[in-house]
């Protein structure tokens, strides 16, 4: 978070109080390691505030922390130390882990710090409670791999805010944290915009819609994460510089944004957010090129990883993808009135009955004028197109087609592979909703057994629940699945999943139907084995949370307590995709990165010295926390 100086003192004033906590701080850290030293340092320089860490150097939050991280690499390296540390070397004292706790806190906006242990002292095993309470709800929610977002542009349209604002509907599957819209408005030569978090259906109404006029509008919608859920990083991001304003609306993951960042601030630039999308927007900015598809192509060039982009600026719509193309982006065209629309996926086209027309070329930018002329140039040399096959897998909708294919055939295609490479005697054939439907189908399909719903879906569940004080074992599970023990008791039971992530929820499914009666449980998984981390615009755990790299098959059989387990093959998907195959990135199965990330993604990770953790764990970078920083470790080197 980019927090001001005055607001950053105040935090900490309030939390820590006397100047005499700040002095037995400094007496503990001075007894500490060479870490502790270096805080001392930054503290007699008067970089920290109140001992904990805040104060900017330059006035605004993001550039003294930045400017903290590299003081750290620096001075770790005078006296011998490492910039991401041991667990030796990151150790806290008591009052030293007091603090941390507090930045940690503020970090995430809190006003009242310092309640927690006397919440913990009033209400004793009520606390611990809670603490299950979310501990079953992260299990649920952190078990999946996640699309970040979806993108929509309209350009020729009087209604161009409505139908943006359905396309959105159409792409909710893609983010549920928040939305937003943006328009040009002819009459006053100004970009609009209303963000908000929630729904679609939750950030807009007629009201709202009414504030955007205008034929040209770009839209957004975000996955929830843990982390930045904050309103200033949900999009379409609006910014002036000295030749207008532009909106940008971005679903990717720049693996090189800190990187940018740091140069960026070393150039006195200050950002808002803790968004990677905000890096596109200073690089534009700062350009010395006049047009502004040159200040745009530009900017792209300095850019590495995965980028579908829709920008809007003086009545104009520009889309843009990555040359690898690793993010989907299509464009079609309404037959009545002519109206250009850009989206994530063509489900968003269906909705408003626009025409597909193509895809948007990995290294294309497409630009649409004010008076609904289109061209297009081409961004970079052209690379080996990288298309993401988890898009067919799990991200995108049945009824759309990505990369040039059926979203519902290749998933049916996966189930009838998984038949014929591991048959198995059962009774029936069941899906966990809704990814596995399709699959489960093409399964059944082949073996000749009949499919039936045993598994069904709670469509109003939200991230949060309050479970009662007598503990219910899987409760969020249940909640969200219900078992139907008409189709499950004394059967045999083939269950078709998109993916096992973490092998946790996975476990308690199998419970859950051991639980209704079914008599053996064969778990049938429509993608290989998820073996690496996508650095690439999707939320996944760290290599070492996924139980595919750490464990065998039989072993994560054993884990899951089921009777069976077979992962769709890599070769039978290569198989299935054909000619096309090399064209598509399956990095989580098989490691080969386009764009490797350890150089560049990884070690581009400023470390909070006092944690061990990467400052993106406390700032929510690139809208989510490292994934380590979840389970409160240090980042591997």
């Amino acid at each position: 978070m980019a927090l001001s100086c005055t607001r950053s003192v105040n935090v900490i004033s309030s939390c820590v109080g006397q100047a005499a906590e700040s002095q037995r701080l400094g007496s503990e850290l001075q007894a500490s390691s060479s870490v502790d030293a270096t805080v001392l340092d930054w503290r007699r320089r008067g970089i920290w505030s109140c001992g904990c860490g805040f104060r900017s150097v330059r006035g605004g939050g993001g550039g003294g922390r930045r400017a903290m991280a590299r003081w750290a690499r620096a001075e770790a390296a005078e006296v011998g130390g490492s910039a991401r540390g041991s667990g030796a070397e990151c150790r806290r004292t008591p009052m030293a882990e007091r603090v941390h706790r507090i930045r940690e806190a503020a970090m995430r906006g809190a006003t009242a710090i310092d309640r927690k242990p006397r919440q913990e002292e009033r209400r004793g095993g009520e606390e611990e409670e809670e603490e299950n309470v979310e501990e079953e709800e992260v299990g649920m929610e952190h078990d999946f791999m996640r699309e970040e977002c979806g993108v929509v542009g309209v350009h020729g349209s009087s209604e161009a805010s409505r139908l943006c604002y359905l396309s959105l509907h159409a792409l909710q599957h893609r983010g549920q944290e928040g939305a937003g819209i943006a328009t040009y408005d002819d009459q006053t030569g100004s970009l609009r915009t209303v963000t908000g978090m929630g729904l679609v259906a939750d950030v807009f109404n007629a009201e709202k819609l009414k504030q955007l006029p205008g034929t040209c509008a770009i839209g957004h919608v975000r996955y929830a994460t843990s982390g930045a859920s904050s309103l200033k990083n949900v999009q379409p991001f609006v910014a002036g510089y000295r030749f207008g304003s532009v909106g940008l609306a971005h679903n990717g993951n720049l693996v090189n944004y800190w990187q940018l960042r740091e140069m960026l601030e070393e150039e006195g630039s200050i950002f808002n957010t803790s968004s990677d999308t905000e890096v596109i927007l200073h690089l534009i900015a700062k350009s010395k090129q006049r047009p502004f598809i040159s200040r745009l192509v530009e900017a792209c060039e300095q850019l590495e990883g995965a980028y579908s982009l829709v920008f809007i600026t003086e009545g104009k719509l520009v889309a843009v993808r990555d040359p690898y193309g690793f993010r989907p982006l299509v464009m079609g065209r309404r037959k009545d009135d002519g109206t250009i629309v850009f989206a994530s996926e063509t489900c968003a086209l269906d909705l408003i009955e626009v025409a597909y027309e193509r895809e948007v070329n990995p290294g294309e930018v497409v630009v649409v004028d004010t008076d609904g002329s289109i061209s297009s140039i081409c961004l970079l040399p052209k690379r080996k197109q990288q298309a993401c096959v988890f898009e067919h897998i799990y991200f995108a909708l049945p009824n759309s087609d990505v990369f040039g294919r059926s979203v519902y055939q290749s998933r049916f295609k996966f189930g009838e592979i998984l038949a014929e490479v591991a048959p198995v005697e059962c009774d029936v054939v069941i899906a966990v909703p809704d990814s596995g439907v399709v699959c489960a189908l093409g399964y059944a399909a082949k073996a000749g057994v009949p499919f039936q719903q045993g598994l069904i879906r709670s469509h109003y569940v939200g991230r949060t629940f309050i479970e009662p004080s007598q503990k219910i074992r899987d409760f969020g599970v249940k909640l969200k699945l219900a078992p139907v023990r008409a189709v499950l008791n004394g059967k045999r039971v083939v269950v078709v999943d998109d993916s096992i992530v973490r092998g946790t929820t996975s476990s308690k499914i199998v419970r859950l139907l051991k639980e209704a009666g079914a008599k053996e449980v064969h778990m049938r998984i429509s993608s290989p084995p998820i073996t690496g981390s996508c650095y690439y615009g999707v939320d996944t755990p760290s290599r070492e949370e996924l139980i595919s790299a750490t464990l065998s098959e039989e072993e994560t059989r054993k884990f899951i307590g089921a009777d069976s387990l077979v992962y769709l093959p890599l070769n039978k998907l290569h198989e299935m995709l054909g000619e096309e195959a090399p064209f598509y990135c399956d990095a989580c199965f098989s490691g080969n990165y386009a764009v490797h990330p350890s150089p560049v993604y990884q070690a581009s990770l400023p470390v909070d010295r006092l944690s061990g953790l990467p400052v993106a764990a406390l700032d929510g970078c690139i809208g989510r926390p490292h994934p380590e920083a979840e389970a409160g470790q240090p980042v591997p080197a």
